[in-house]
């Protein structure tokens, strides 16, 4: 992936939260982002042009971020950037093909596994490699080893490309578009700014609207990335300069550092909340497909799954940051009549806002009874963005401009492709049991097998920079090892799957919305490892604790 800059110019007149009477603030040079964990195509723009938030931008989505880590700078530095590298990095390729060649020539093949299996394994982990130390984009990279999985005869063309007919690889690709008519007509910005005016008297009641906000935009704005770029920084930016909270300075501790804590943090569980609340949740309901593991209506029993482990952790994440990382400003007594502005120079709800509104109310209604009435979940998606085109909330410039959603099609279909013929070919089944002998000589029953390996699926997640990366690599795997050990498929599915939101927000560079959020300047990066991990095991007590008794009450064990 290329690099992502978010520019920002604050406000010529600004609110102070902590009077009554607002007085002005003095022009300031624009705050510059640079992060080269997200796409050039996701590169925005963002001029206050109201007395609270500035307005949505125009934006490419992306997921998936990659290393090193993003680091925020002023904009009165005017030495130019240098030009990208040309061409694959040459450390990271060697390294990377190193890795497959070992696995290829110096590690014996086991009995079980054909030569055809032992050597697309080689390339697929040569490929993983590549996604982690970044040689090339994702894309790239992926092309390159779709190529040598067909130049070698481990893979026919047509096996190759089998996955890029994939419905829900296309699925991800249409809620790209959906995000994107979010953020153009401003719909994600009026429906936040109503919870501010609503909730934001004291700085907790801020966090708790933006937290509720943000949940209810999720099942329709499918990117987690989209939702943090495009709708809660810009405001979340604008409250905390206007409260004299700056990025980069002591002053960030006084909003801007908690208010994008409990935003990252309470992001993954929005996102785990809802099936369509992020791209990574469709695929491994996909990949758990493959090896026979099937949801049945699904969107409606991932809800319920998720519900009530999803709504306590939402409902306490604002609160226990606002004991662990406290904001040194407690009181916003002025960020309701900011908000009420705000609607003012917004002005009445768009016939555009109107049409956004009813599309996504069709196919979220879709999504949830297209089982009973025959309509797959791609076509209700399908039938959505035709009417926004038809009515012109979008155009096929904007689709055609998203480039990180093409791009995700490529990379995706070549991970989905590749770990679908590793299925096939037995090496899945081979590593799977494999595990499942080791569990078993410890003894473990299956509850004790879920524990161990539900951890190792999460604490891995430090040596990736994706979440859909992640679930590419690893997913297929761990749910056979789940199997074998005699965890219940439904179950394994759905834990690995909300697992996989859960730790989004454990590094900067973990998700697309930790790059996002860690680049706006506020977070320190050790506050970003500590609070991480404290709230992935607040997060790890409240999904085991109160999922388990949730889903021995669904019947899913």
């Amino acid at each position: 992936m290329e690099s992502f800059a978010l520019h920002s110019l604050s406000t010529s007149t600004s609110f102070s939260l902590l009077h009554h009477r607002s007085r002005p603030i003095s022009k300031s040079p624009p705050f510059i982002l640079h992060s080269p964990a997200l796409p050039r195509s996701f590169r925005t723009t963002v001029r206050s042009s109201s007395p609270l938030f500035p307005p949505s931008p125009k934006i490419s989505l992306c997921s998936k971020p990659r290393l090193p880590p993003i680091h925020a700078s002023s904009a009165s530095t005017n030495s130019p950037s240098p030009p990208p590298p040309l061409g694959a990095k040459p450390i990271p390729f060697l390294i990377s093909i190193s890795i497959g060649l070992i696995v290829q020539f110096l590690v014996p093949k086991p009995p079980e596994v054909s030569p055809q299996g032992w050597q697309l394994l080689s390339i697929f982990i040569s490929t993983i490699a590549g996604l982690v130390l970044s040689p090339l984009p994702v894309g790239a990279w992926a092309f390159l080893g779709l190529t040598a999985s067909i130049v070698t005869k481990t893979l026919s063309f047509s096996a190759a490309f089998s996955a890029f007919t994939n419905e829900v690889i296309w699925l991800i690709v249409i809620s790209f578009f959906f995000a994107r008519g979010f953020v153009k007509t401003g719909l994600g910005d009026r429906i936040a700014t109503y919870f501010v005016k609503w909730l934001g008297k004291s700085t907790l009641g801020l966090s708790y609207g933006l937290t509720i906000s943000e949940a209810l935009i999720s099942p329709a704005m499918p990117s987690t990335t989209a939702r943090a770029g495009g709708v809660f920084l810009p405001i979340i930016k604008s409250l905390s300069l206007s409260a004299g909270s700056k990025p980069g300075d002591p002053s960030a501790k006084k909003l801007g550092s908690y208010l994008i804590q409990s935003q990252f943090q309470a992001a993954s569980n929005s996102s785990a909340l809802f099936l369509t609340a992020a791209a990574q949740n469709l695929l491994c309901l996909k990949l758990a497909e493959e090896l026979g593991v099937i949801v049945s209506n699904p969107w409606v029993s991932w809800f319920k799954a998720a519900s009530l482990p999803a709504l306590v952790a939402l409902l306490a994440t604002p609160l226990v940051l606002y004991k662990l990382y406290p904001p040194e400003t407690k009181d916003t007594p002025d960020a309701p009549a900011m908000a009420a502005k705000k609607l003012e120079h917004m002005g009445p709800v768009t016939r555009h806002e109107w049409v956004m509104v009813g599309t996504m109310l069709l196919a979220v209604s879709l999504w949830v009874f297209g089982d009973a009435l025959g309509i797959a979940s791609v076509v209700a998606a399908m039938i959505g963005l035709s009417i926004l085109l038809l009515l012109g909330v979008l155009d096929w410039d904007d689709c055609l401009s998203e480039k990180s959603a093409w791009d995700t099609l490529a990379w995706f279909a070549v991970l989905v492709g590749m770990a679908g013929q590793l299925t096939n070919l037995g090496v899945v089944t081979w590593m799977s049991d494999c595990v499942a002998k080791s569990l078993q000589s410890f003894s473990l029953s299956w509850p004790a097998a879920l524990g161990v390996l539900q951890a190792s699926y999460f604490f891995i997640h430090y040596l990736f920079a994706s979440q859909t990366g992640h679930v590419g690599a690893l997913y297929s795997a761990f749910l056979a090892m789940h199997l074998a050990a005699g965890v219940p498929g439904v179950l394994a599915a759905l834990a690995l799957a909300y697992n996989t939101n859960l730790f989004g927000a454990l590094t900067h560079y973990s998700s697309g919305q930790a790059a996002v959020y860690y680049g706006a300047g506020y977070v320190d990066l050790p506050d970003v490892f500590k609070i991480g991990f404290v709230m992935a095991l607040v997060n790890a007590i409240i999904w085991v604790v109160v999922g388990a008794f949730w889903w021995k009450f669904l019947g899913l064990y």
